[in-house]
């Protein structure tokens, strides 16, 4: 048997990794500065990370849903108070994409509605449900067609009124910061008039943080930089430092009742001790301010070149915007630079790399990127 060949992958084969390094199987040595899509967030093999999940497995390693497990109701109060969502609710599932599946369906169980807002240029993830909201055709299926969505451009607040004037739209689902669509930031005011927007016709507010969340952008969560309060915010990538784990803040408006959501593998022993961990990390190390001020001194340090037309983003979550395809630049940087990185479209160098990344580990990146710039 082959494996089904739907990934473009790169000619290396990691075999050992240490916060953002990684080292394959021919010994050599690579920086990291995508982290396998933001998942990595408290860098690879940290040690209190590996001894937590170490000391989960000799207890008891998955069990989940229909008995109590203390740690779920530990992480629930430990992200409530970090996240600045105390009042809130959690709920846990296995990725981003889950989480978003549930979000839009607790948005439409909430108000009884069934259609959804996105907006252009977003990805939710690849579920029926998140691929639904998620503007690339490359990944739109028929079976899609059930789901009632309709894009707006991002930023622009008189088109989302116009389809909430409908009033059927159960919810508006928006990335604080757009990932893969280009690390596109809403413009300042825009999150808060969705707020009022949604406060207005009945509608809920879904925060997409499964790639920008988790301190990445400098605060914990990307929208708090806009002072504004979701009805749900998803969770995945980084909340368990890449062990399969997601989840979503729920508002006290919200009524729990038994059977409305439900998930096999989600909340289970191992992923909550990952979970856990993390937080400790973030917290023991500041984590969301490293993020901050190593994202700003390397966004700041990007030198100027005819080739690059805008570098945008916040924190370590940085898009370098090209006048030309970047994938021969990509090229360079991994096979003769030896330094990870991702890609936005056709011309954006994408950087998420993990939260403990230094300014010396900016500097050699840096450094790699004016000489292969020349």
């Amino acid at each position: 048997m082959q494996l089904f060949d739907v990934y473009s992958l790169f000619d290396v084969t990691p075999v050992k990794a240490s916060g953002c390094t990684i080292w394959d199987d021919k010994g050599q040595e690579y920086l990291d500065l995508y982290g396998g899509h933001a998942v990595i967030s408290v860098g690879h093999s940290h040690p209190h990370y590996v001894q937590a999940l170490k000391d989960q497995l000799d207890k008891i390693g998955f069990y989940s849903n229909s008995v109590r497990n203390p740690l779920q109701e530990e992480l629930a109060a430990r992200l409530g108070e970090i996240s600045g969502y105390p009042d809130y609710s959690l709920f846990l599932d296995n990725s981003g994409a889950e989480s978003n599946e549930n979000a839009l369906k607790l948005a439409s169980f909430h108000t009884g509605k069934d259609r959804v807002i996105a907006f252009r240029k977003s990805f939710h993830g690849r579920t029926s449900g998140a691929v639904a909201v998620t503007d690339n055709p490359g990944i739109v299926s028929p079976f899609n067609a059930v789901h009632k969505v309709s894009y707006c451009d991002l930023n622009d607040t008189q088109g989302v009124e116009k389809v909430l004037e409908g009033g059927d739209v159960a919810g508006v689902i928006i990335e604080a910061i757009q990932g893969c669509g280009g690390i596109n930031i809403p413009r300042p005011g825009f999150l808060a008039e969705l707020r009022a927007l949604c406060d207005k016709y009945g509608a809920c507010l879904i925060m997409d943080e499964v790639q920008c969340g988790y301190g990445r952008s400098g605060k914990f969560f990307a929208h708090q930089w806009d002072g504004v309060s979701a009805d749900i915010v998803t969770l995945g990538k980084g909340i368990a430092n890449g062990f399969p784990c997601g989840g979503i803040l729920i508002s006290p408006k919200f009524k729990a009742s038994k059977g409305l959501l439900g998930t096999t593998f989600g909340g289970n022993y191992l992923a909550m001790a990952a979970a856990l961990a993390v937080l400790d990390i973030i917290e023991d190390e500041g984590l969301v301010q490293n993020a901050l001020e190593v994202g700003e001194y390397l966004k700041a340090s990007i030198p100027a070149s005819p080739l690059i037309k805008e570098v945008r983003g916040r924190g370590l979550m940085i898009g370098i915007e090209f006048n030309v395809p970047v994938a021969p630049i990509r090229s360079q940087l991994l096979y003769e630079k030896h330094i990870f990185t991702g890609v936005a479209g056709k011309n954006m160098i994408r950087l998420l790399a993990p939260l403990v990344l230094t300014k010396a580990q900016a500097d050699t990146f840096i450094q790699a990127f004016k000489e292969v710039l020349k």
